[in-house]
C-alpha cells in the first residue's frame, strides 16, 4: 500500500473507515496502486491531504509554480476530472478554455458524421442507377444502414435537420467523382447537379431509375 493511502486512512481511523466515507470496499483501496482521479476530490476533502500529494503526477505544481497540463498529458483523466468538477458543482476549477473547444469540436463532429453518411448514400445512389446490372444486397445494406443512422442522427439533433439540405450540394460532387472512380464510367456521365432531393436521399423507400 503506497504511504500516502496509508496516511490518508490512519488520519480517518483506518481503511474500514476510509471505505465507508468514500462508499468502495477495503477489497479496493488495498488493491489501488494510486488514489483514483474520481476519488482524489473526496479524499482530500476526508482526509485534508492536498490533491498535490494524493496525486502528484497530475496536481503537483512544476518549476514555474502552475499546475500541469493535464488535457495535454491524459486525455481521458482530464475528462473525468471535468466531469466530476461538474458533478460537484465546482465551476471555478474547471479547465474552460479546453472545455469550450471540446464541445465545439462534438459539434462539429456531429456535421462531418452527417456529411460522411450522406455522401455514401449519394455514391450508392448513383451506382445503383448507372451500374443496375450491378446492384447487390450489400449496396441495398449500405443504403438502409446510412438512411436509418442518419435519421437517428437527426432525430437526436433536431436543429441539424437543414444540414443535409445545405450540404447536399458539396456531398454530390464528392460523391460523383467517387462513383467515377469505382464504376469506370466518367465523371461526365453523371449529371453535374445532384438529380436527387434530399428528400429522396433520406426516403427509406427511394430508389432511383436507370438514367
Amino acid at each position: 500500500m503506497l504511504s500516502v493511502i496509508r496516511e490518508a486512512a490512519e488520519k480517518v481511523g483506518g481503511v474500514p473507515a476510509l471505505a465507508r466515507q468514500l462508499g468502495v470496499s477495503r477489497q479496493a483501496i488495498y488493491q489501488w496502486t494510486e488514489i483514483p482521479l474520481e476519488r482524489t476530490a473526496d479524499v482530500e476533502r476526508i482526509t485534508g491531504i492536498p490533491r498535490s500529494r494524493l496525486r502528484p503526477d497530475l496536481f503537483a505544481r512544476d518549476a514555474s509554480g502552475d499546475p500541469p497540463r493535464l488535457y495535454e498529458h491524459d486525455y481521458y483523466a482530464w475528462l473525468t476530472r471535468q466531469a466530476g468538477l461538474l458533478a460537484g458543482r465546482r465551476f471555478a476549477e474547471l479547465d474552460l478554455e479546453n472545455l469550450i473547444e471540446e464541445i465545439e469540436t462534438l459539434g462539429r463532429s456531429e456535421k462531418h458524421d452527417i456529411e460522411n453518411r450522406l455522401g455514401v448514400l449519394l455514391m450508392h445512389l448513383i451506382k445503383w442507377s448507372y451500374q443496375p446490372e450491378r446492384r447487390s444486397g450489400s449496396w441495398t445494406s449500405t443504403l438502409i444502414e446510412q438512411r436509418a443512422r442518419l435519421a437517428r442522427r437527426l432525430q437526436e439533433s433536431p436543429s441539424l435537420r437543414a444540414y443535409p439540405a445545405d450540404v447536399l450540394g458539396h456531398e454530390y460532387a464528392l460523391a460523383r467523382r467517387r462513383a467515377a472512380a469505382e464504376t469506370g464510367l466518367p465523371v461526365e456521365a453523371f449529371p453535374e447537379k445532384c438529380p436527387y432531393s434530399v428528400d429522396q436521399v433520406l426516403d427509406p423507400d427511394f430508389l432511383p431509375d436507370p438514367p
